[in-house]
Order: C-alpha cells, then sequence, then structure tokens
C-alpha cells in the first residue's frame, strides 16, 4: 500500500505539471499578438500611409509653382527624398518661421524651409546633416557709402524676416553693440528686402547668400556690404523624440546624395547663374541668323503655318528658348530645341523632346494653345504678349499677375499693365495671396521682351531677304557694319512693325 500512495503522489505531481505547462503555453499563446502589436515608427507609418508631409514656407528658395508643376530647391530635395522611401510628397504651407518651428511633429514629420541650424532652434526641434551652408550678408544701396563695420549701422533701417537665424544674429551683435536696432517682419522673404534695398525703401537688410546669388541680378543697385556671420549649416528639423527612424533615414539619404554628387548637381540646378540675352549679344544672334536659322526655317514655317502663327515669331520664341539648339537641355530638365518640360511634350504627344521636328511642332501647338486660352476680351498684340509670358511662367501664374492688375485698378487685358503686375509674384506680401504663389515674375516680362527684340531683328532680317532676292544682282551686298548697325537701331525701336505678328486673332 505504501508504493501505491508514493505512485498516487507522483502521479498528482505530474498532472499539476502539465496543467502548469498548459498554463504557460496559454499565457505565451495570448501574448504573443501583443508582442507582434508594437506601435510602428515613423517611418514605418510614413510607408504604409504613403505620404512624407513636410512643412515649409512658398518662396524661391524653398518651393513655389513652376510651369510643370511645383520646383524649387526644398521641394527638389525633400521629393527626391520621398521617392526613395515610396511616397508621395505633400506640403503644408507655414508663413511664420517661428510657428514653422513649433508646428514640427505636428502638423508635418519634419520642415524643409532653408533653416539654419542656430543653437536656440537646436532647443526645440533635432536638425539633420546639413545640405548646404550659407553666409548672413548685410545689403546695402550702392548710391550709399557702403558700411565697413556694426557701428556704421547704428541709427539706420534695418529690416529682417521675422523668426529668422539673421533676426538672432543681429540679437547677439546687439550685446556688443546695445545701440543696435532694427524691424522684423513675418510677411517679408529675402527676395523683397533686396527690392526694398535696391528701391531705398530701407537703409539695409540681412538676407543668406544663396538668396543673394539667386537674385542679384534682379536687383543691381543692392549689393553686399559685409558677411555678419561665418558660413552656417542649412538642415531639415525634425522633433525631438526617441523614435529616430525618420531622421536616421533622412541623415542616410543626405548623406548618398553628397557622396555621389547629385546634392552638388542640384545646388548649381538652383542656384547656379544662367547667361542671360542682352543687346551684347545682338551680333551673336545675327551671325547664328545666317548660321543656324537656316536649317530650321522650313520646319518652323511649317509648324506655323499648321497653327495659323506668323513663323517669325515662333522662330524668335525657339531662339528665345534655346538658341536653335534642338540638344538643349537646361538645369530645370527642360529641353529640346522649343524647350518643352516633360508634362507638356507629354500632353503635345511628343515622344522625342530632343528631335527637334516634334519640338517645333510641339511647341507650337502648345502656343497656339495658350493662345486660345487668353480671354476673348483680350485683342491684338496684347493676346500674343500675354502667351509670350504663360509660355515663360505658366498659364496660372499669369492670370494671378491679371487678378493683381484688376485688382489695383490696372487692365488686365493690356500687356503694358499686366507687365507691371508679374514682378509682384515674387514678393510675399503680394503672392501669399494669389491662387499659384510665388513666380519669377520679372523673368517673364524680359522673356516677352527678348523675344520682341527678336522679333525685329528676324522681321527686319526677312524683309531684306526678300528684297535681295528681288534686286538680286543688281545691287551690291550690304556691309557687315551697316547690317550691325540696323540690327541696333531695330533694337532701340521696340515698335517697329514689319508685319502683322499673328496671321489669325
Amino acid at each position: 500500500m505504501r508504493w501505491q500512495r508514493k505512485l498516487n503522489v507522483v502521479w498528482l505531481g505530474f498532472r499539476r505539471f502539465a496543467q502548469q505547462i498548459k498554463l504557460l503555453t496559454l499565457a505565451a499563446a495570448l501574448s504573443a499578438p501583443l508582442v507582434g502589436s508594437r506601435t510602428p515608427t515613423t517611418l514605418e507609418h510614413i510607408q504604409t500611409s504613403g505620404k512624407l508631409i513636410i512643412i515649409s514656407r512658398n518662396g524661391p528658395t524653398t518651393y513655389f509653382e513652376g510651369t510643370d508643376g511645383y520646383t524649387g530647391f526644398e521641394y527638389s530635395l525633400a521629393n527626391t527624398f520621398a521617392k526613395r522611401l515610396g511616397v508621395e510628397l505633400n506640403i503644408v504651407e507655414e508663413e511664420d518661421l517661428g510657428r514653422l518651428i513649433e508646428d514640427v511633429g505636428e502638423t508635418g514629420h519634419f520642415a524643409a524651409a532653408g533653416l539654419t541650424v542656430t543653437e536656440r532652434r537646436k532647443r526645440d526641434v533635432t536638425f539633420s546633416h546639413p545640405y548646404m551652408h550659407v553666409t548672413q550678408q548685410l545689403i546695402y544701396h550702392t548710391s550709399d557709402a557702403r558700411p565697413a563695420s556694426v557701428e556704421d549701422l547704428i541709427g539706420k533701417h534695418i529690416l529682417v524676416v521675422n523668426g529668422s537665424a539673421h533676426a538672432e544674429r543681429l540679437r547677439e551683435l546687439q550685446k556688443e553693440h546695445p545701440a543696435l536696432t532694427w524691424e522684423e517682419r513675418h510677411d517679408v522673404e529675402m527676395l523683397d528686402l533686396l527690392e526694398m534695398v535696391h528701391n531705398r525703401k530701407i537703409d539695409y537688410a540681412v538676407i543668406d547668400s544663396n538668396a543673394f546669388e539667386l537674385n542679384s541680378a534682379v536687383y543691381p543697385k543692392a549689393k553686399v556690404a559685409f558677411d555678419i556671420s561665418e558660413p552656417e549649416p542649412l538642415a531639415w528639423a525634425f522633433p525631438k523624440s526617441n523614435d529616430t527612424s525618420l531622421i536616421d533615414a533622412a541623415n542616410e539619404f543626405l548623406t548618398t546624395m553628397e557622396q555621389s554628387g547629385a546634392l552638388t548637381d542640384m545646388r548649381e540646378r538652383f542656384y547656379g547663374r544662367s547667361g542671360e540675352i542682352g543687346y551684347a549679344d545682338a551680333l551673336v544672334f545675327a551671325r547664328r541668323i545666317e548660321e543656324r536659322l537656316p536649317l530650321w526655317r522650313d520646319k518652323i514655317k511649317e509648324a506655323a503655318v499648321e497653327q495659323e502663327l506668323d513663323w517669325l515669331l515662333m522662330a524668335a520664341l525657339s531662339y528665345q528658348e534655346s538658341h536653335w539648339n534642338p540638344k538643349a537641355v537646361s538645369p530645370t530638365g527642360v529641353r529640346g530645341f522649343m524647350m518643352l518640360t516633360l508634362n507638356t511634350a507629354k500632353e503635345m504627344e511628343v515622344k522625342n523632346r530632343l528631335n527637334p521636328e516634334q519640338s517645333i511642332k510641339g511647341g507650337t501647338r502648345y502656343f497656339r494653345k495658350l493662345l486660345d486660352r487668353i480671354p476673348p476680351g483680350v485683342t491684338g498684340q496684347e493676346r500674343i504678349w500675354l502667351a509670350l509670358a504663360a509660355y515663360n511662367i505658366g498659364y496660372g501664374h499669369l492670370e494671378d499677375a491679371r487678378v493683381l492688375a484688376q485688382q489695383h485698378g490696372a487692365n488686365p487685358n493690356r500687356w503694358a499693365d499686366v507687365k507691371d503686375y508679374l514682378p509682384l509674384l515674387s514678393k510675399r506680401q503680394y503672392y501669399k495671396f494669389t491662387k499659384h504663389g510665388y513666380a519669377r515674375g520679372q523673368e517673364a516680362v524680359d522673356y516677352v521682351q527678348n523675344i520682341r527684340n527678336f522679333y525685329t531683328i528676324l522681321a527686319w532680317n526677312d524683309l531684306e531677304r526678300d528684297q535681295m532676292t528681288a534686286l538680286a544682282m543688281t545691287e551690291p551686298e550690304p556691309a557687315e557694319d551697316d547690317f550691325n548697325f540696323v540690327i541696333s537701331e531695330a533694337i532701340a525701336n521696340q515698335q517697329f512693325a514689319a508685319r502683322s505678328i499673328t496671321k489669325s486673332m
């Protein structure tokens, strides 16, 4: 009986052990889903949602609407990052730099707005690796004595963007120079400050070196007096968090872009200087009329006839775009004889933008479309000038300028009025209220004027060509000096009309 009791005890212990094993197994099974349902990282959430949201400030150095959609350095860099993540880029706009920093992690995943890394900002956000370095520069008017030191700024009207690193730097300088004062405004862009110095509305401004480089040609009377800082890094701003998945991915991306040279190429694309067409290029243009235009004259004429347009207008437009170079490629990605964007090429059914015949036909069809889109209230040559501006800046931005003109009592159907309002599209106090935002309006004005110059010369040259053909052997050929003189006279006389601009209005 004793061995029976021992056996019962062993059996009871075994059953208890089995029950414990069963409970442990059940507990493990129940807890397994809890382990698998951990909170996803920020990066995982973004990839699941398919959207990367950045906070930025509409403007020339950040992002703006171009003829082919959004563009700008910050947009291009952030959009490339979004594509690497396999998601779509969305932008939340914030004008005030102070609120922009505060909204990081709230309304957007990070801020991409040309932000300088400062010690004060580092208390609120975590910065990525820098993607550029800029220097803060003091801007003055060239007719004034050039200030040489901070002491020369005391008692002067200095304006900076509110909440900017420039304001922080001035506060640092004020500790050594207590009499130094300045004004801060959140409704201005660095380009606005250049314009205000140029027009002597303020004495001085502080802007970043990249903004000066980008816009100095527009306001030649605004120059750099001296640097008020050492080179400082620009970076993306992320929320302070233990979850570093997104900033780690961003840093890896920026490092790869830097090492591959892609970041340098992008900086050159947006901040590199491009050549300008002016009076000094008239002789080069004259020679290209003789050397290049004959290669394409028939193709341009054929495309213009199909669209009921003056072929000389299309010749002038294409020279402005590519200098009649069918392989031309711009830093911004437009290419070919008529320098079509990728979207425009698709819209005009151009399969190969570097094929000159396709480009000429596609660009001419596109101009015809823009011309037909101009409201019927616009008549005569005004339609041509407005359509040319739309070819350069985009129809949406042209309409923004026409709306501004109308709001200020000017005639939105008259080019002479609209061209005064196109430059306002680059000024924050105006473009923040427009439908399509920032645009390089002055470039569109110059673009139209250049084409009018080229058209004048081409019209004269074509008239001379017809006359020379008729006279043939009866008259000697004009001397080159005479030809160049007439070109100069034609450029000076913008109202020269050798023929109607269009055959069908």
